[in-house]
């Protein structure tokens, strides 16, 4: 399913392309595609909302498949292997921020379905240095959803600095924050959701929050920290209003809407607003064995590779319960 051009998600701008197998390069696997998730940040770029790298271009960050060929100079990885692919597609390795662990914010960094093909298809190649391996008790579809939403949300409650037995908050409840809120509990945390969406506070409810309400409710608590997935700035400010004194609130998204003015007195006593930047290797494997510990489950609506589109505008509309993941393999089920 490749993108030639954004356009809102009604207009249907993925189109199906059937395009000569991809050949692993220098340092690549060729992976044989299985499963992969859909993330608001795949809309973001079909819509245009992220000005594209290239065109056309295959979407796809949370792709999940087995090696089905090895490039050149590869090691650690065989055909038959089962791997992961994530929204981090590369790195220099050699400039100030991957030398002291931060490839995150590498400017030579590359994105998968941004600059290089993704998942929404049945092959694609993967550098074998940012391939992941994945827990065995994972099937492929339980796994994909764990590729971004909870990588990025894992990633973003060490940037809010929550400690176990804390007081969090989480603004928004889609794919990401149903996956956070696992870890969150696991640590201890006292978890407060804030969602617009009845069933999703019901949803926050069951998987152990504290309590959940609308925007318009007063968190019942002072926050020690908070994280924000909804992409709207009026949501930072909330976040902001319900902070204890040094609390930080992190911004799970790569674009985000004006943030309106609001008084000098939401930052006093120390509080702190920081973004969130992509993810390392280092915080995809931390939270894939978390992952397995706990061990997190996974909710998701199933659609055909074909469908694409129409697991987009389902996003769109908030229509998702929990996450949505494409079978591309045909008919996995849960074992798989």
């Amino acid at each position: 399913m490749q993108l030639r051009r954004p356009a809102p998600i009604a207009a249907r701008p993925l189109a199906e392309a059937e395009l000569p197998q991809p050949e692993p390069g220098p340092g690549e696997l060729l992976l044989r595609l299985t499963a992969c998730g859909i993330c608001r940040t795949d809309l973001q770029l079909v819509e245009g909302d992220l000005k594209a790298r290239r065109l056309p271009v295959i979407p796809g960050h949370q792709a999940v498949g087995v090696v089905a060929a090895v490039g050149p100079g590869v090691d650690g990885w065989r055909p038959g292997d089962r791997a992961g692919v994530a929204w981090l597609a590369g790195a220099c390795g050699a400039c100030r921020y991957c030398r002291s662990g931060r490839e995150n914010l590498c400017e030579s960094a590359t994105f998968t379905g941004w600059d290089r093909d993704g998942g929404y298809a049945e092959f694609m190649t993967v550098r074998a240095d940012f391939a992941l391996r994945l827990p065995g008790q994972f099937g492929d579809l339980d796994a994909a959803p764990l590729l971004c939403g909870g990588v990025i949300g894992y990633r973003s409650l060490r940037v809010s600095g929550i400690q176990p037995g804390g007081r969090l908050g989480l603004f928004g409840f889609g794919a990401s924050a149903t996956l956070a809120i696992q870890v969150a509990r696991h640590w201890g945390c006292e978890v407060y959701v804030v969602t617009r969406s009845k069933a999703e506070q019901e949803r926050a409810l069951r998987l152990g929050a504290r309590w959940a309400g609308g925007y318009d409710d007063a968190v019942p608590v002072p926050l020690d920290a908070a994280v924000t997935f909804a992409p709207a700035g009026e949501v930072v400010v909330r976040a902001l209003a319900a902070m204890d004194r040094g609390g930080t609130v992190a911004i799970n998204a790569i674009h985000l809407d004006r943030v309106p003015e609001f008084p000098y007195e939401l930052l006093w006593w120390e509080r702190t607003v920081r973004s969130v930047a992509n993810f390392t290797r280092q915080d995809a494997r931390e939270f894939l064995e978390i992952a397995a510990s706990i061990p997190i489950r996974t909710e998701y609506d199933l659609y055909p590779l074909s469908a694409a589109n129409e697991a987009l505008e389902a996003l769109s509309a908030g229509n998702v319960h929990g996450a949505a993941v494409l079978d591309i393999a045909g008919s996995l089920g849960r074992d798989a």
